[in-house]
């Protein structure tokens, strides 16, 4: 077997690998310029800074989204929400990540990174059922995005909504993996499709696969040393704590372009780190990026083969898998936070329950946004997600007991039902189950399964005692 199908066959078996075999290939990149007849001076034709500067917009827009102050600045702040959602002819300010003690950032401003990116025109506009109102996938997240610039600190206390987690959780599915799986690891690598044996535009120092397949990693978020960093480190960058880890060049400084972690890298690696079985989600996946490219590299400007093009549509299909189970697998980690918050619940008032509703209604965000984040790749869930988006509903059980049904002509929230804390409970064990069953998960972070036969039972026993 050859050293290139050897390390194939390895990346296949998802949670198999181990970060300590990655010592011949363990960076993404430099790879060299392949385009025949380049004359310019670059040596190195990795490249995605374009990917980087949309994963500052969204974290950028995220905290953002917590400026409004209850109605009064709601022009000004959706305004600032757009400007970094559709991009803006300004330079602008990088919100987060930003420079804190003990973890200095190199870049301040959006166009540092790279120049006249957006997130709209990136972000997934098929249909969108997880949201009331019949809208498409932009639709969903411009609502969000208006009720954002409305709220209070981000937060709908009334209907149950944190609008930043709700619109970052989501924007992870509808820009970075949407693009990343549905488009440049897809579309992208057939063959008359951004051909390898020509520049990926007139000029350009990479090919058309090359550059694909580093657009692909970008919107990943992962720095290109990350087969070298464990989860808990990997975690801690993304948190802002770890600079040693994070400075691969040792030049004192984080460097956004390739040394950050951004959203979906930092959930696999949250996953990893934190499940209730061994998950390895972070480095098998950073390993087929790094296989898939040193292939495309060693193709030295030459349309690829058929026989190539399939073992780089086996390392696309590994990244996909794995990544698609990193968006499950925190679904179903915030279906069990919810339900823990629940329990926390019924036992406080007063001052202690309203901080105990604020931490539910962050959890319910997560999982709603991620919820949506898993609809938007190339595979259909069909049934799956019909099932998900009811047990989850458009909002959450609020303290009253109502939740949000849909909207009316205006894009206001309407509540015109009524659940039990318990009835929500069971149906976030029912979304636990339904998410690990489907999706063959193993971290299983904050799992609650054990407790769906007996609540289920407690709420039939009580149902039949009320009937009798």
């Amino acid at each position: 077997m050859s050293k290139t199908l050897l390390k194939l066959t390895t990346s296949l078996v998802a949670g198999a690998f181990i970060a300590t075999a990655a010592t011949a290939a363990d960076t993404y990149g430099p790879f060299p310029v392949t385009v025949k007849g380049y004359e310019g001076d670059k040596t190195n034709s990795v490249s995605y800074t374009g990917q980087i500067a949309r994963h500052a917009l969204h974290d950028s827009l995220k905290k953002a989204a917590a400026k409004g102050d209850g109605g009064a600045n709601a022009a000004e702040v959706e305004a600032m929400l757009l400007a970094y959602f559709n991009g803006s002819d300004e330079d602008l300010a990088i919100l987060a990540p930003a420079s804190k003690d003990g973890f200095p950032v190199k870049q301040s401003t959006v166009n540092e990174i790279s120049k006249g990116k957006n997130i709209s025109g990136k972000f997934y506009n098929g249909a969108m059922p997880a949201w009331p109102g019949n809208v498409s996938g932009q639709e969903a997240v411009l609502h969000m995005i208006k009720h954002a610039a409305q709220s209070n600190g981000g937060f709908d206390a009334e209907n149950g909504y944190d609008w930043g987690q709700i619109i970052s959780k989501y924007t992870m599915g509808a820009m970075m993996y949407n693009q990343a799986v549905d488009n440049y690891l897809d579309e992208k690598l057939e063959a008359d499709n951004k051909p390898n044996d020509k520049p990926y535009k007139d000029g350009a120092y990479y090919t058309g696969k090359e550059h694909s397949w580093d657009e692909a990693f970008g919107y990943w978020g992962g720095p290109a040393h990350t087969m070298s960093l464990t989860p808990k480190q990997a975690y801690g960058i993304a948190k802002g704590k770890d600079l040693a880890a994070a400075d691969a060049d040792g030049d004192g400084v984080v460097d956004l372009k390739s040394e950050h972690v951004f959203g979906p890298a930092y959930y696999a690696a949250g996953a990893d780190k934190g499940g209730t079985q061994s998950t390895n989600y972070m480095h098998t996946i950073m390993q087929a990026f790094i296989d898939g490219r040193q292939l495309i590299a060693d193709a030295k400007g030459e349309a690829l083969t058929d026989a190539q093009r399939s073992e780089l549509k086996a390392y696309a299909e590994v990244i996909e898998s794995n990544w698609e189970k990193v968006l499950a697998e925190a679904t179903f980690k915030y279906a069990g936070s919810v339900y823990k918050d629940i329990a926390k619940m019924g036992s406080l008032e007063g001052e202690e329950l309203a901080k105990a509703y604020r931490n539910y209604v962050k959890h319910w965000g997560e999982l709603k946004g991620f919820a949506m984040a898993l609809q938007t790749g190339k595979n259909n869930l069909g049934g799956t997600a019909t099932e998900l988006n009811k047990l989850i509903g458009y909002g959450p059980v609020t303290l009253d007991n109502t939740y949000v049904t849909g909207i009316d002509a205006d894009g206001n929230f309407l509540r015109e039902r009524r659940a039990t804390w318990s009835d929500y409970q069971l149906q976030m064990l029912q979304a636990q189950k339904l998410l690990k069953d489907t999706f063959g998960l193993a971290s299983l972070t904050n799992d609650a399964t054990a407790d769906l036969e007996s609540l289920a039972g407690k709420l039939s026993s009580d149902s039949n005692a009320e009937t009798d």
